[in-house]
C-alpha cells in the first residue's frame, strides 16, 4: 500500500476535519506566496503568479464547497499545497541571495 493510499483512506474517513484543516493551509499558505510574489513587484510577470496562486488555492476551496468526491479533493489538495511550496521556496532563496 503505497502513501498516497494510506494518506487518502484517512483523508476520506476523516473528511469533514481534513477539509477544514485543508482550507486554512491552502489559504495560509496561498496568502504567503502571494505575499512573496508581492514582495518582488507588480508587474505583468508577478500579476500571472499571483493569477496562479490564487487560482489554485481558490480551486481547493471551490472543490470542498462543490461537494467533490474526496479524490478529487485529495489531489486539489495536494495540488495547492505543492504550487504555494514551490513559490514560497523560490522567492525565500530569491530573498536571501
Amino acid at each position: 500500500m503505497s502513501v498516497y493510499q494510506k494518506v487518502y483512506g484517512e483523508f476520506k474517513e476523516m473528511y469533514y476535519g481534513s477539509a477544514a484543516i485543508g482550507i486554512i493551509a491552502s489559504s495560509c499558505l496561498g496568502a504567503i506566496a502571494a505575499m512573496f510574489i508581492l514582495m518582488t513587484g507588480h508587474g505583468v510577470w508577478q500579476m500571472l503568479q499571483l493569477f496562479l496562486v490564487v487560482m489554485i488555492s481558490m480551486g481547493y476551496n471551490t472543490a470542498v464547497l462543490a461537494c467533490l468526491p474526496a479524490k478529487q479533493v485529495l489531489n486539489s489538495l495536494i495540488g495547492s499545497v505543492s504550487v504555494n511550496l514551490l513559490f514560497i521556496l523560490y522567492y525565500g532563496i530569491l530573498m536571501m541571495l
